[in-house]
């Protein structure tokens, strides 16, 4: 009799992994996910608390109100937006519209893991282009397009590296790709970048009728535990997008919060002050016990372990776990060798560095 498998491509998907929470119990400090170490707004907080009286209601599936805020904070039409639960599941919606069997799907070396994911949910080929001293190489996307190629994945900034590619090259990047491709910029961590020559997609999906942008509601505005993400398209996306989803994806208090977390500029500004003062603290520390760090315009950083046959990043983890801290390793990225640091609170962050400093010298 034959036995029951899954559809090619979803045995190839790698089971999500957290960190492991110290066993015993005790408190700890979380720096493996990009939580916003502020928390969310307290705006937002009295909204949620609002909506959780109607909480036998449907959310309304259309999100009227949540694009309207978003319409509003970025001077955007709200025709161009749909809501999603999370960034991670408009990227699967963007998939399995767009890509399937016999397609390709392409991203960077160390682009965002939920790529790969979402190519093979779909039955298409996932295809990578290598990266140059982790930071996205253009030429190197655009060269791997071809007439398979329907879906371009760039995360802009990019998730674990903290590189970001300069609007011209992106710019250069869309000239480069067919017209039929669609290119999806992943700007997730778009509202952390404090840079001139950025843009995390406004204008190219305003020149274009085949760019999408994915944001979250999870980094600045600290809402990572309700999932809340949107995108930005031209208005025949945003309508195939709005075809497939859930009706009800984005729960009630969800809506109502990340709305409301638009409202709450007081906390942004808080939330982005906070992140420049201590990526930049935690930047000179851990580079003064010999840790080599990557430059981040995100709220993490990435960091390499020094090469040391006595001093793996396994011991490193688990010295850090004794010590009731957590960090992302990244051996699924090939990146056997680093962590991903998130920055934390003013005290998260000195017992990060202390803990590191005891190991490490």
């Amino acid at each position: 009799m034959e036995r029951l498998t899954p559809r090619v491509g979803i045995g190839q998907i790698a089971p999500y992994r957290s960190s492991r929470v110290p066993p015993d119990g005790r408190p700890f400090i979380d720096l493996s996910l990009s939580h916003n170490a502020l928390g969310p707004s307290t705006k937002a907080i009295a909204a949620y608390r609002k909506a959780a009286l109607s909480l036998h209601r449907y959310p309304d599936y259309e999100h009227t109100l949540l694009r309207a805020a978003i319409g509003r904070r970025y001077d955007i039409a709200t025709d161009h937006i749909t809501c999603s639960n999370g960034s991670d599941e408009m990227i699967q919606l963007v998939a399995e519209a767009y890509a399937g069997p016999g397609d390709e799907v392409l991203f960077h070396q160390y682009g965002y893991r939920g790529f790969h994911k979402a190519a093979r949910m779909t039955g298409a080929t996932p295809v990578v282009a290598a990266e140059r001293d982790l930071a996205v190489d253009i030429e190197a996307l655009a060269d791997l397009a071809s007439e398979r190629t329907k879906i371009v994945f760039l995360a802009n900034p990019n998730n674990p590296t903290g590189s970001y590619v300069p609007a011209e090259q992106v710019q250069r990047l869309r000239a480069d790709l067919p017209a039929h491709t669609l290119l999806v910029l992943d700007s997730a961590y778009a509202d952390y970048v404090r840079r001139d020559n950025y843009d995390p997609g406004f204008g190219l999906v305003e020149e274009h009728d085949n760019v999408l942008m994915v944001r979250t509601f999870s980094k600045l505005h600290g809402l990572a535990g309700l999932r809340v993400g949107w995108a930005y398209g031209p208005p025949s996306i945003i309508e195939t997008l709005d075809r497939i989803r859930d009706p009800y994806n984005v729960g009630l208090p969800a809506q109502a919060a990340a709305a409301a977390a638009l409202g709450d500029p007081e906390h942004e500004a808080a939330t982005l002050e906070h992140n420049d003062a201590w990526i930049a603290w935690l930047s000179h520390e851990l580079r003064a016990i010999g840790v080599r760090v990557y430059p981040s315009v995100c709220n993490f950083l990435l960091i390499r372990v020094p090469p040391d046959p006595t001093m793996s990043v396994a011991a490193v983890c688990t010295h850090l776990r004794d010590r009731g801290i957590l960090v992302k390793t990244l051996g699924e990225y090939g990146l056997a060798d680093c962590l991903r640091i998130t920055v934390g609170t003013e005290e998260e962050n000195h017992a990060l560095v202390d803990a590191l400093r005891e190991v490490l010298e």
